[in-house]
């Protein structure tokens, strides 16, 4: 390339102008130019001047310091000083970057945690603060984009107090109205570049459903199609053994695992120095394992790397020829994220996804234009929520007494209120210079986790060698860590001995059980105010938007073996989970059920199918992943008096999830529909209504009732809707 791209120019152009800026366009589009070209010439010319880079993974961050510091080491710019500041810094560099550096790459973790709780250490920074880089920020979505947000806003007004007015430059895969989603997140106006001017290299997508097993049953008879991490090894080994490079991306850190052992294993029949040349790649390993393995696939030593998400944004990855995605990764933006890591630099390139037994999945492969021709997402995020701003405030109290201005700014009258009733915030001062200063003497910061996580981190530790293999979120503990649970870590298998909450530990043992577990849970919901009602309410279909309260007990677990076919259900005794968060409900009255021809004793299976299907189909219209809902069905709700299904938001004060199901309710139910009535089961399956979480162990279930009932309320919308218009 001998001159920058005309989104390069757009970008730097307005940064270099003052204007907050968001550059949207293609994975492998050069947007790191854009903002590179005013941070480097501003901090040229002004020696006093600093820089910050945020990004949502340590790997992402890495990679864009080694090319700063490739620009950088050995030039003019060699005193700005480009360096990493993240958990995996020395407490020794930690403070030469605070005296020296002047570009530091970091995470908004520590950026809330190791730099605004202790600003004044960093006043040399923040005084020059001239530009903050938000790389890949797509991925700040759901809670961890609204505390992502809030500590944008945190970061501006502590600059603020030293006398900077940083300008912020923002970088996206192709998103929908980045104008609006930049502006949200940092808390300010922000100008958009979409016309992307880099050239493309042809691609070739493929959609591949695994076939059934036919002399296998799953859970209640149900049949069993080959699991897709099984296929995507396949694939990948298939691949590898052409010479191709390839990625291949899975859902979950034990998956990732599972890929590369099984296509190690498949290899090493065919060639066993080709077997070496795969591996696996997750967070939780340590920094140099991480960088070792980066270095290895980048120079092509490694031919093919299992992964989560954690090489989905920006590393830059030259010269892979496929990409394998395993299992829709929730959201179109992320499969394209994900598909774009191969074709780099021109190339051609392949990308297959790799449908799970999954409605969603089976929808996509089936619907291909709903994934192809679909626009990307609008990214979700709610800076309001009071479960994520109560605590964010009271950090920004730490930092600085809050204002009643800053506190409208926030708008956060009503969380101020509650927190100096609390007795954790006090107003001081005269009336017009008041301030809100914090009262506890708890460190509010350290009762915050960016990520969304409720409670402090458990820790994994091997009971034999007392190793700590890794951590993992309190709020899914006693799901994924409850006495028995099958832990992968770094291919090598561990079980669960015991799990302690209150002291955040779980203890497990190495062993080769020849299974997998997955919890078993039952839920209960109940309603605490209806928010919003849709124009589609009707006398015999009822949707709303509500506050909820569910209560979540672990109660069992099912084995499974490799094949899918289930061993047993083992019983739990563990501590039940309460959760405040927003839901979307839909009721709906005998007369219903009736048109749809549901018996009385049918009730409860037809709202369970249904229930599991509408949250398989959720991430079609909502930024989430559906490990991040969950959902309720009753038979005769004791809040409505009449049969009811819930999803809501798995996460406190709700996600944003469940809102965007209710404003897009037609598509929402059209597409679930589709999928229950096109999926080739006679009584139901993972493709359509069964349901991986499922705390009755997917009983009852009515596949037949649930299209039949789907089809009765969508009709019962449509009509409606005519008459609607009709009276306008």
């Amino acid at each position: 390339m001998q001159t920058p791209w005309r989104h390069q120019v757009e970008t730097a152009n307005s940064a270099f102008g003052g204007e907050h800026v968001i550059v949207s366009t293609g994975t492998a589009s050069g947007k790191s130019l854009g903002y590179q070209l005013p941070v480097l010439t501003t901090l040229q010319a002004d020696g006093q001047g600093t820089a910050l880079y945020l990004a949502p993974t340590k790997a992402l961050a890495a990679d864009q310091l080694r090319t700063v510091g490739a620009l950088t080491h050995e030039s003019p710019l060699r005193h700005i000083h480009p360096a990493a500041y993240d958990g995996d810094t020395s407490a020794e560099i930690r403070q030469w970057v605070r005296t020296n550096a002047r570009w530091m790459f970091t995470n908004p973790d520590m950026l809330h945690a190791g730099i605004l709780r202790s600003h004044q250490r960093w006043a040399r920074v923040l005084r020059g603060l001239r530009y903050v880089v938000v790389d890949e920020c797509h991925a700040y979505r759901g809670i961890f984009g609204s505390h992502v947000a809030l500590v944008l806003r945190r970061l501006r007004r502590v600059a603020q107090r030293y006398g900077a007015d940083p300008v912020f430059v923002l970088c996206s895969a192709t998103t929908a109205e980045p104008e609006v989603a930049a502006s949200r997140l940092i808390g300010a106006p922000c100008v958009a570049v979409t016309a992307d001017g880099s050239p493309r290299g042809p691609r070739m997508v493929a959609l591949w459903e695994p076939p059934l097993l036919g002399t296998l049953t799953g859970e209640n008879g149900a049949p069993v199609r080959r699991a897709a991490t099984i296929e995507a090894a396949r694939i990948m080994a298939d691949l590898v053994s052409e010479g191709a490079r390839t990625l291949t991306f899975v859902r979950s850190r034990r998956g990732a695992e599972s890929t590369a052992i099984a296509a190690r294993s498949l290899l090493a029949e065919v060639d066993p120095d080709l077997a070496a040349r795969v591996a696996s790649y997750r967070a939780g390993y340590l920094a140099e394992d991480r960088r070792d393995l980066e270095s290895k696939l980048s120079d092509g030593s490694l031919l093919g790397v299992a992964t989560t998400n954690a090489l989905e944004l920006g590393v830059d990855i030259a010269g892979l020829d496929a990409v394998i995605v395993s299992g829709f990764p929730g959201t179109v933006a992320s499969f394209w994220q994900q598909a774009g890591r191969a074709g780099r630099r021109l190339q051609g390139s392949l990308v297959v996804l790799v449908a799970r037994d999954d409605p969603l999945d089976t929808y996509l492969v089936r619907h291909p234009e709903a994934l192809l021709d679909m626009p990307v997402e609008a990214t979700v995020t709610d800076p309001r929520n009071p479960y994520v701003l109560g605590p964010q405030l009271l950090c920004a109290a730490v930092e600085s007494p809050l204002t009643d201005f800053e506190v409208d700014e926030f708008g956060a009258r009503e969380i101020v209120r509650d927190l100096a009733a609390r007795g954790l915030l006090r107003r001081r001062g005269l009336q017009d210079r008041a301030r809100w200063h914090v009262t506890t003497r708890t460190l509010p910061h350290d009762m915050v986790d960016v990520r969304g996580g409720i409670d402090a981190p458990v820790a994994i530790v091997d009971g034999e060698t007392g190793r700590l293999l890794g951590t993992a979120d309190a709020g899914r503990a006693l799901a994924t860590l409850h006495p028995g649970a099958v832990h992968l870590h770094q291919g090598e298998t561990y079980v669960v001995d015991e799990l302690d909450l209150g002291a955040g530990v779980a203890v497990v043992h190495p062993t080769e059980p020849g299974w997998t577990t997955s919890a078993r849970q039952v839920t209960t919901i109940t309603i605490d105010e209806v928010v919003a009602r849709s124009d589609h309410d009707h006398d015999h279909v009822t949707v709303g938007l509500a506050h909820v309260r569910v209560t979540n007990q672990v109660v069992g677990y099912l084995r499974t073996l490799p094949t899918g076919e289930v061993l047993d259900l083992v019983e739990l005794d563990l501590p039940p989970q309460t959760l405040d968060t927003t839901a979307v409900m839909c009721a709906v009255t005998p007369r219903i059920l009736a048109s749809a021809g549901v018996e009385s004793r049918d009730v409860l299976g037809v709202l369970h199918a249904a229930e599991h299907a509408a949250i398989g189909l959720l991430p079609l219209v909502a930024t989430c992943d559906r490990w991040d809902i969950g959902g309720v069905s009753s038979a005769e709700h004791p809040d409505t008096g009449l049969p009811t299904v819930f999803v809501y938001d798995g996460q406190a004060g709700g996600a944003g999830f469940a809102e965007r199901g209710f404003t897009r309710l037609r598509q929402w139910l059209s597409a679930t529909l589709a999928v229950v009535e096109s999926c080739a089961c006679a009584t139901g399956c993972p493709s359509c209504v069964q349901s991986p979480t499922c705390g009755n162990g997917n009983h009852p279930l009515d596949k037949p009732g649930a299209a039949r009932l789907l089809t009765a309320v969508l009709a019962e919308l449509s009509v409606e809707t005519v008459d609607q218009a009709r009276d306008r």
